[in-house]
């Protein structure tokens, strides 16, 4: 194939019941994965924390509660859950279960704020070697410990009906935190749609740039939010509203207050768990969804706050277990997603012979695997 001809192929077939190699054709070259790594990422977590383990998001009361009124914040404690997402109305139900968990638990007013608590996860979400050109988008969204909708938001772009008309441009949810700077300009009907998404680290500001054929469909594009925690808390604080609670502050950040509540003062009122490992390896492999895979990385660390750094070692440790060479594989990032991912097509290999013949690993691993042209991102 001409556009092949400068490609380098690395390839192992190997035998699991033989345990031998059948063909090999550069086993050893280190190559960029991009989302292969997700299979190592998710073998080393489903080994590290097994299959049953899930995530825990916690509401603490941090005031007494009198007659229906907490008189002070709401502290929202998140463990890094990706799975709390709307856009099929699960959110939705998830949290009007908490607004009437709650009201049970006799508050029916906030008189403080909605603090989201990140702090179990480091602040810096961004994976290492991810291109800046990528940040707008919601494959690169960073994950925290408390995220929602994926930590992404959506674009609805509206061209005009005619060439030099303007393009409208919708946000939804409204509380998403970005704000548009519009650029985009409609061309002539049947004109080849051009969408090009830019958003600088830390900021809210999305530049949306390129034309849309006039008297065309919308389109969609997802976009990745600049603040997580605060796109959780907003969203929990206007869920909360709507199903009859009186919340007299805002959502905020705890990284960003002077005077932040505590956990040792609040008194538990919610906790939720996610679905297990076994279940979310589903979404994220069959979805290649990189949130997800960034958020198993950084939860194999220890520590009381956990980090990328920490998640690559305790990787390491199952990788060197598993005999697999340190000089086969650099793992920058969980998804795939970085430029410094490299491994062999050999270390591969033995990573998926691994789970083959472990008995507690090899059954959910491949049922969350993607059958081409079938249900996954090849369907």
């Amino acid at each position: 194939t001409p556009a092949l001809q400068r490609a380098t192929w690395g390839i192992v077939v190997r035998s699991l019941d033989r345990r031998e190699t059948l063909y090999a054709a550069n086993p050893d070259t280190l190559l960029m994965p991009a989302s292969a790594m997700k299979a190592v990422t998710l073998a080393t977590a489903a080994r590290r924390l097994g299959w049953n383990y899930t995530y825990e998001t916690r509401l603490l009361g941090v005031g007494a509660v009198d007659f229906g009124f907490l008189d002070g914040d709401l502290l929202v404690v998140g463990g890094g859950d990706p799975s709390i997402d709307d856009w099929e109305g699960g959110a939705a139900r998830l949290f009007q279960s908490w607004a009437d968990r709650l009201k049970a638990a006799g508050v029916r007013t906030i008189g403080g704020r909605i603090v989201g608590d990140d702090n179990q996860f480091e602040d810096e979400g961004l994976g290492s070697g991810w291109m800046w050109d990528d940040l707008a988008a919601s494959f690169a969204t960073g994950a925290g410990a408390l995220q929602f909708n994926q930590n992404a938001a959506r674009a609805r772009i509206a061209p005009g009906s005619v060439a030099g008309a303007p393009v409208t441009i919708e946000i939804s949810p409204a509380y998403s935190g970005l704000t548009v700077r519009n650029r985009l300009t409609t061309a002539e009907a049947g004109a080849t749609p051009v969408i090009d998404l830019r958003r600088a680290p830390g900021s809210a500001t999305v530049e949306i740039r390129g034309v849309v054929p006039g008297g065309g469909t919308p389109f969609f594009r997802n976009l990745s939010v600049d603040n997580p925690t605060l796109y959780f808390v907003t969203a929990l604080r206007e869920a909360l509203v709507a199903n009859g609670i009186d919340v007299r502050g805002p959502a905020v950040d705890i990284d960003l207050i002077q005077d932040p509540p505590r956990r040792d003062d609040g008194v538990p009122l919610v906790a939720h768990r996610s679905a297990p490992l076994s279940a979310l390896a589903v979404t994220m492999m069959k979805l290649s969804q990189n949130l997800y895979a960034e958020t198993l990385l950084k939860s194999m660390g220890d520590g009381d706050v956990r980090t990328q750094a920490g998640g690559r070692e305790a990787a390491g440790a199952v990788l060197s277990g598993w005999r697999v060479d340190p000089v086969d594989i650099l793992l920058a990032d969980g998804s795939g997603l970085s430029r410094y991912d490299l491994i062999t097509a050999n270390a591969l290999s033995i990573v998926l012979a691994e789970v083959a013949a472990d008995a507690t690993l090899g059954a959910p691993f491949e049922a969350s695997l993607p059958v081409a042209g079938q249900d996954g991102t090849l369907a």
